[in-house]
């Protein structure tokens, strides 16, 4: 067992995917004023409790495949672009074609999904009538809300404003993609607040969307960021574990104690307002004290933290739920592809759930950035689970690849075709974090508790937006409201 170590720590973080690590970089630099006489440097620790930096972030390769097996690609944000610059990654930066079609697979077959008017009105995913029903309701001629329902789900939201057409065959796949959620039970002011304040902005979805423009101030990229076009989505030339690699490697350099296989047991506030944190390592007990600790780990793992610290807190954030989720990497030898659709070029599939097929979605990886693929093949990377079915966890491999396999015969691959090469079952037993209704209360209730005893602050992708970008942009956030934090209370000679 290790003595306790005396001297406090500024920071510490615990949990090492981006949130977390974008923090204590943040974090990492020098302070507007030293503490304790030193030279301004935080002293800034990050316990992992797995064996590796990134979170969700799991790049892998073999045989000439390249593939992730959790987030596949980022919408370059400019928080994310102004991090890569930082961190010297533009050069590895690669972008795809933003021309890539997207699709859905309905009644049979593969339908591009319309991305402008008139791609909409030439498209035979909607029906005549289901067309001229998402018009109406986009130029906002649509019922008020139901007063007796103050907070709507996606289904309710969008069904009312575009039809059930629309919410069927384009919002629900879209949902199963992002979210791996059910719109029967997600929030919509929540996993989609800035299209549900359009209404309240202009009565409509296109009269909201108008006014939204005419309001925000004129945009300004800075010349030394990478120039981005809309409808770009990044990537690096060696897959996105880049990016937490060299933040690690930054966090090193700055002098920061980075731990993995540091599982946090113990979180206790003592007399002195300094926090005092236990974790199992494998060289036994760790316990270090701190001015203040970012919880960048998932709602459930703050929750047993919280229990009897915080249990109003504790209670909130343990009931969100994270359902499970299964990615399934596969190649194929470009021959397996049906002839419509051979050679595969565009983003990938997804699947509105009745249509007899299982899988949510499938990204086509080497259609969408160059080298994931050796010579001759395809590599997809396959979705499956999720909110509305969370009984494949209890598959084993072979009948989840088997199951994927049999899926995509149906909508890409020849019927004939052959089983692929199975680079990864990897399965997330909880995945991504459902914006249920009442979500953001529960956040409040959680951050409340935090505010209450102040020197803990909460830091993950559960808060508010789940994209790599999202997950930036909080991490600075919250990097910045602890160095108010370090600041007003090392004036104030609180600690």
């Amino acid at each position: 067992m290790r003595e306790p170590e005396t001297q406090p720590l500024d920071v510490l973080v615990v949990g090492a995917g981006l949130s977390g690590l974008t923090a204590a970089y943040t974090l990492s630099g020098h302070s507007a004023r030293g503490h304790q006489g030193d030279s301004g440097a935080r002293r800034i620790a990050v316990w992992e409790a797995t064996d590796r930096w990134g979170g969700a972030i799991v790049t892998q390769q073999r045989d000439g495949f390249l593939w992730e097996e959790g987030p596949n690609s980022f919408a370059p944000t400019p928080d994310l672009l102004r991090l890569i610059v930082d961190l010297q990654l533009g050069s590895h930066l690669t972008l795809a074609d933003r021309r890539l079609p997207r699709f859905v697979f309905w009644r049979g077959r593969l339908h591009r999904v319309p991305m402008s008017p008139p791609q909409a009105l030439g498209s035979a995913l909607l029906s005549p009538a289901g067309k001229v029903r998402a018009l109406l309701g986009g130029l906002g001629f649509v019922r008020p809300a139901m007063a007796a329902t103050p907070e709507e789900t996606v289904a309710e939201f969008f069904g009312r404003h575009l039809g059930p057409e629309v919410l069927e065959r384009l919002v629900a796949p879209f949902v199963s993609g992002v979210y791996a959620g059910d719109p029967q039970q997600l929030s919509a002011i929540a996993a989609f607040g800035r299209v549900a304040r359009l209404e309240q902005l202009g009565g409509g979805l296109a009269a909201g969307a108008w006014r939204s423009r005419r309001l925000a101030p004129p945009s300004q990229s800075a010349a030394d960021l990478p120039p981005i076009r809309r409808g770009e989505l990044g990537s690096f030339d060696e897959g996105l574990t880049a990016l937490p690699r060299a933040l690690v490697a930054a966090l090193v350099e700055r002098g920061a104690d980075l731990g993995k296989h540091h599982r946090v047991v113990d979180l206790e506030q003592l007399p002195s307002r300094l926090w005092q944190i236990g974790a199992e390592t494998p060289e036994g007990y760790r316990t270090v004290t701190a001015r203040a600790v970012v919880l960048a780990i998932p709602a459930h793992g703050v929750a047993r933290l919280w229990r009897d610290l915080l249990p109003d807190g504790a209670q909130s954030l343990g009931s969100i739920p994270y359902p499970p989720v299964v990615c399934v990497a596969l190649g194929y030898p470009t021959t397996a592809v049906r002839p419509p659709y051979r050679p595969l070029r565009g983003f990938g599939q997804l699947v509105p759930r009745g249509q007899g097929i299982r899988t949510l979605g499938t990204i086509w990886g080497s259609s969408l950035f160059a080298g994931r693929a050796p010579e001759g093949y395809h590599l997809l990377l396959n979705f499956i689970g999720g909110a509305t079915d969370g009984a494949i966890v209890q598959y084993d491999d072979d009948e989840i690849v088997a199951t994927v396999h049999r899926d995509l015969q149906r909508m890409v691959l020849l019927p004939e075709s052959s089983g692929p090469e199975v680079l990864a079952v990897h399965r997330w037993a909880q995945a991504i974090p459902q914006y249920t209704r009442g979500h953001q209360q529960r956040i409040a209730i959680a951050q409340t508790a935090a505010a209450r005893v102040g020197g803990v602050f909460l830091c993950s992708n559960y808060i508010q937006g789940v994209s790599l970008g999202d997950c930036i942009s909080q991490g600075r956030a919250v990097a910045a409201t602890v160095a108010h934090f370090l600041q007003t209370t090392s004036e104030e000679g609180q600690l």
